[in-house]
Parts: C-alpha cells; structure tokens; sequence
C-alpha cells in the first residue's frame, strides 16, 4: 500500500501491517460494537444489509447518507476499534460520492467500501444484479480518493456473477489505479477463485465470509494463508440475535414468563458490565458531592 494514501485509517492501517490478518466482525448498533470489542476483536463492520435489516428495510440501497452517518457516530462514541463502513453505491454520482466520504470521515468510520453495481443495488449474494461501467466506477473512487484525508478506501466488485472472474480481477487492477487501498472481490463460488484473485491482484484484499450465499464457508486461517488481509462477517451476529429474539417471543407467548430461559439471557450485572454502568453511577456521585461542597460554601 502506498503510506502517503495508507495515512488515512492510521489504526487500520497499522492493524493491517501487523497482524496476518483481521476479522472485522460485523455489527448493527453501538452495544453490538462493544460486545465485539470486549470480546477481542480488533476491528469491526458495518453492513449496509444488517443495518438496513434492524431498520425493518431490505438491502437494496434505500438508506440514506445520513442514516449511515448517524450510526456511524453512536459506534464511534462507544467503541475506539476501526470501524469499516459500507456504502453501497456511493449514494448517487461523483459529488455524492464526495459528500459521502467527509461526511462518514468525520463521523469516526476509519474506511469505507464502494461498490459497482446499479443503484439500486442489490445483495451481493441474489441474482439479477448489474454493474456500472468500469469508466462510472473509476470517476467515483477517483470522486473518492479526491475527498478523503484519514481514511482507507475499499474497492467492492461484483463482475464475478456478472461478467466472470476476469473482469472481476481486471476490474480490480483499474480501480487501484484510480486510487483503491483494498479490493474486495464479492461473490467469489469457489476457493480457487479466491486463490486466483490473491495471486493476480496485488494488493490487500478483504474476504467476505457471508453465510447462506454463493461463497463456501472458508475459515479465516485459510484466507490468511491465501494472503488476504481483512475477512468480514457482515450479518452472522445480526442473524443470530433475530433467531434469538424470536425464540424468546415465542417462549414468553406460549408460557407467559421468561423464567424458564433465564439462562440463556445475559444478566443485569453483564450488561452493565459492558455499557460501564457503574462508571457512569460514580461519576454522577463525584458530581452531586461537588455540587453540595459548593452550594454548602455560599
């Protein structure tokens, strides 16, 4: 990567020289952040599938800039790890593309990732999605690059279900020249694939390790040993917590009480472990003795 590009992120970056590879594990909210965070990963991920799912929206780039920006902010305000963000499609042309990126940049996303398909897009992993011509694409990471100051920029491509592995790996190699630090190959259907790509596109490359999609399962040491740097895992907890909260809505329906899974809850005293409840409590304690020495001075 080139370091006068690479200032950007700087954590990300760091994190990306250091380690063999990061799992960004994807998050939906600020206490997902956490939990991910005390749990010891080093970075996280923003999905624009989880985060329109929790809205009650399908993923088709119907949220907005702002709407991304917002949540960006509450990660932000809780969590210190880099946060990579998704942002479809750029949300419009070159200038939105642009806005995008100062927007997101001082809302605390430490990259963002832009992708060539069709507004609207689709997921990744459906059918009957279309892409952008490479010229389109190019105008907006170059819109992209030209805006950013401390931010990695991520590259996304869809050719592979559309036009074949090698548009997808000649794709890629443009859109470095027009100032990507990372690919991301989506919808890769094969290990060789993946394989293929690492050894024809020479630089860091990010791994979506999605479930119920077009790419087999592949684990993370694999991917390191492919030579990508970044593997995400976009909606697998967001997933897990609708399963869950569904089984408890049907468990307090049928019976009328929760006590009969009160052990696979977390308890009080671990969620206020994990927001730093207490923290907050003595902080408000020091504040009110304050207030009293000084009211009592008068």
């Amino acid at each position: 990567m080139d370091e006068k590009k690479v200032k950007g992120g700087s954590t990300l970056s760091m994190l990306l020289r250091e380690e063999k590879l990061l799992i960004a594990l994807g998050v939906f909210n600020p206490i997902a952040a956490k939990i991910a965070e005390k749990v010891g990963f080093k970075a996280i991920y923003l999905s624009g599938g989880a985060l329109s799912n929790s809205l009650g929206l399908p993923d088709l780039g119907v949220i907005t800039l702002s709407e991304v920006a917002e949540e960006v902010v509450k990660i932000k305000n809780v969590t210190e790890i880099p946060l990579i963000v998704d942002i479809d499609t750029g949300f419009g042309e070159t200038v939105n593309v642009q806005r995008a990126v100062k927007q997101l940049e001082r809302a605390g996303a430490a990259a963002v990732h832009i992708e060539d398909q069709v507004f609207p897009k689709r997921c990744g992993h459906l059918e009957g999605k279309m892409i952008v011509s490479v010229d389109e694409m190019v105008k907006k990471l170059i819109a992209a690059d030209e805006a950013r100051k401390d931010l990695l920029l991520i590259a996304r491509t869809d050719a592979r279900a559309v036009e074949g592995i090698d548009s997808a790996i000649e794709r890629a190699r443009v859109y470095v020249k027009a100032g990507a630090d990372i690919i991301f190959p989506e919808a890769l259907e094969r290990e060789e694939e993946f394989e293929e790509f690492a050894q024809k596109v020479k630089v860091p490359l990010l791994a979506n390790m999605t479930e119920f999609g077009k790419t087999p399962y592949i684990s993370a040491e694999r991917f390191a040993q492919m030579g990508y740097k970044i593997v995400i895992f976009p909606m697998t907890a967001f997933r897990g917590a609708l399963k869950t909260m569904r089984d408890i809505y049907y468990t307090i329906k049928k019976e009328g009480s929760q006590k009969g899974i009160l052990d696979t809850l977390m308890s009080r005293d671990e969620v206020y472990s994990l927001i730093d409840y207490y923290a907050y409590q003595e902080a408000d304690s020091s504040t009110l003795a304050r207030a009293k020495r000084v009211i009592g001075s008068r």
